[in-house]
């Protein structure tokens, strides 16, 4: 049994090392929910993508750390393919409904606001790929208590992350400068990440 004084040397670890490991997130999180602007539901879908991913990174990286080896090395680098594909997308539906505005049609777009939970999951997961890389030896040399109170911090740091994403968004600074360009900045954003995660 751990003694309180290691418990919270573990716990310090975990903010520390998910702090560095996801401050590019929150770029990607103030976009998602500058984009959930007024639409019922949005941020919740933001919320739940962002877990949703982020449980996937824990799993593979628990499994690995482990002895399993759910994602060879050499296929990292095309998760960027996930996020450059949503980045084309979000750069294709921007055109449209720019050229849209200019030809007179100004019917709003139907359907929920911001992205799908399970986009905000896929760039998510494909941006963590070097969180995997990170956090396996980590893991690997903490055993199951530890492997359990890095998660458990990781998660709740999660909901921090998202909390920190939606009020830096809703900055009114910031909003106005995203409501004004976010639907050029995530394309080039997602697709930036996506060359950084296949390049690299």
């Amino acid at each position: 049994m751990q003694t309180g004084n290691s418990i919270g040397g573990v716990v310090a670890q975990a903010a520390g090392l998910f702090a560095v490991t996801n401050v590019d997130d929150l770029v990607l999180l103030a976009l998602f929910f500058a984009q959930t602007a007024g639409h019922r539901g949005g941020a919740a879908r933001v919320v739940l993508g962002q877990y949703l991913g982020f449980a996937a990174i824990l799993a593979v990286s628990v499994a690995a750390a482990l002895g399993a080896t759910l994602l060879p090395e050499p296929v990292l680098p095309y998760l960027g393919l996930l996020p450059l594909a949503l980045g084309v997308r979000a750069a294709w539906r921007a055109w449209r409904a720019w050229r849209e505005r200019n030809g007179g049609d100004e019917e709003e777009p139907s359907g929920p606001g911001g992205p799908a939970a399970l986009a905000v999951a896929a760039v998510t997961f494909a941006n963590g790929g070097d969180n995997v890389g990170v956090y396996v030896p980590v893991f690997a040399t903490s055993g199951p208590a530890g492997i359990a109170l890095y998660a458990a911090v990781f998660l709740v740091l999660v909901a921090v992350w998202c909390l920190a994403g939606r009020l830096f968004a809703g900055r009114p600074l910031v909003a106005r400068a995203l409501r004004r360009w976010g639907h050029v900045l995530l394309p080039l954003v997602l697709i930036a990440v996506g060359l950084v995660i296949l390049l690299g």
